[in-house]
């Protein structure tokens, strides 16, 4: 099992004998993915059109990603997004 969470409360010694494994939030999210694109993508849509105030752009959304933590994941995101108007296809 793989979980998402903050890396220096779960030492890895600690989740081994539950046979999970903690994650950087950047990487659990380019492992989902890798599992399910098109989860995923529907997922940041879905969360995207939620921010009413105020609304943001896939621009200004992906900037909020990054600053939270997610450099690696921006990149992908872009790349799955272009030429497309919303997050979603």
């Amino acid at each position: 099992m793989i979980v998402a969470m903050n890396l220096k409360d779960f030492p890895n010694e600690a989740l081994q004998q539950y046979e999970m494994e903690a994650l950087h939030p950047d990487e659990f999210v380019l492992r989902l993915m890798e599992l399910d694109t098109d989860a995923v993508l529907d997922a940041a849509g879905t969360h995207r059109r939620s921010l009413k105030n105020p609304p943001k752009s896939i621009e200004e959304f992906l900037a909020s990603l990054e600053a939270q933590g997610l450099p690696e994941s921006v990149p992908a995101f872009r790349m799955l997004f272009q030429g497309t108007t919303d997050i979603e296809h």
